[in-house]
């Protein structure tokens, strides 16, 4: 288990330079293992049993198991409002008295760890499509003065190749800025999307799974009916049927335990609520990223949070004589570099814009 989930951690290790947000990470990075995880640890059986272990009388008890696995079970869904060791031996087993069209059919938990596969493959898309558009470009503009234990001489030489870049390549990184935010509302879309297709899965219960689990605790107790047995079912019914010595067919009606969905219902109560946070960050993001788009007054202020050493007086300067994409370089590159160098160099950048504005006017 440690080499499988090992590998893992190089996703969730800290870089030193960024070039998105904590949220962004977040969905890319954190949702991603945590997919990953949770697929690996469910096809671990050695963690968490066979998956199905069926009770039959007069059969071999592996062919029924492995029947019943590849084809499906079932649970009366009446009989989960009923008295278990009074009116039925476990939730959702009864008779179903010829009844077939009453049988709720369960044939998900075989797909479960494949859906979370390609859920954690859908979390990264957005950021390898951003580490395909951004290129390395924050990376080499920084060229190692996110540490400020350099020689005078060596820090000055960058800074002016760093200037004459923002000087020469004025007024022509939108595109960067907006593919990124356009990764970011692809995270946004990635989360109610799978959403949709989760609750798809699971037969429509799982955008109401979270809340019906938190409702449960205030129930009486008379009429708790826990959510998660309802949703994956820890006993079900499964009918086989064989020909006898005579070639009469013979039913045999077994009681299947599914150990697996003991971690099927911890898990996807945890995605439930991780997935209701993320989504809720991305919403607020979007708000966030609208505002620095479309209220240009916003700007100066971010990029006076994001380096408090320099005044907002130099923040409203830089921000006049430059657009959005040139303001969010200037804004990234704020959190990846030493915060000495960079109030310097952007004050010397401003004083170099001011003095191209007055002989150019």
């Amino acid at each position: 288990m440690y080499k499988l989930l090992g590998s893992l951690g190089q996703y969730l290790k800290w870089q030193e330079i960024s070039t998105d947000s904590m949220v962004f990470r977040l969905h890319n990075h954190f949702t991603t293992v945590l997919l990953f995880t949770c697929s690996v640890i469910i096809t671990a059986t050695q963690y968490v049993g066979n998956p199905i272990s069926c009770i039959v009388q007069g059969l071999p008890t592996h062919p029924i198991n492995t029947y019943c696995w590849i084809t499906s079970t079932f649970t009366m869904p009446d009989a989960f409002n009923r008295q278990v060791g009074v009116e039925v031996a476990h939730p959702g087993v009864a008779n179903d008295f010829g009844d077939v069209d009453a049988r709720k059919y369960y044939t998900y938990y075989q797909w479960v760890c494949f859906v979370l596969f390609f859920q954690a493959i859908m979390c990264y898309v957005p950021q390898w499509l951003w580490n395909m558009w951004e290129g390395g470009l924050i990376t080499a503009l920084v060229m190692g003065m996110n540490h400020g234990l350099d020689r005078e001489d060596n820090i000055h030489k960058k800074k002016s190749m760093l200037m004459d870049y923002l000087m020469q390549y004025r007024r022509t990184h939108n595109m960067y800025v907006y593919r990124y935010f356009a990764c970011e509302a692809l995270c946004l879309i990635n989360i109610f999307l799978q959403l949709y297709l989760m609750n798809r899965f699971f037969d429509g219960e799982f955008l109401s799974y979270g809340l019906r689990v938190l409702q449960f605790s205030d129930a009486p107790q008379e009429e708790r009916m826990d959510p998660m047995v309802y949703v994956f079912p820890r006993v079900t019914k499964c009918i086989f049927h064989k020909y006898g010595a005579s070639g009469t067919i013979q039913k045999h009606d077994s009681l299947c335990i599914l150990p697996l969905n003991i971690v099927n219902e911890k898990t996807y109560i945890f995605i439930w609520f991780w997935f209701t946070i993320l989504s809720i960050l991305l919403l607020g993001l979007m708000v966030y990223r609208a505002a620095i788009i479309f209220a240009p007054a916003v700007r100066p202020r971010l990029l006076h949070l994001s380096a408090r050493s320099l005044s907002i007086e130099t923040c409203n300067s830089i921000s006049k004589k430059i657009d959005l994409g040139d303001w969010w370089l200037l804004y990234i590159l704020s959190s990846n570099m030493d915060s000495v160098i960079y109030r310097d160099f952007l004050q010397e950048l401003t004083k170099k814009m001011s003095d191209v504005q007055s002989v150019t006017a």
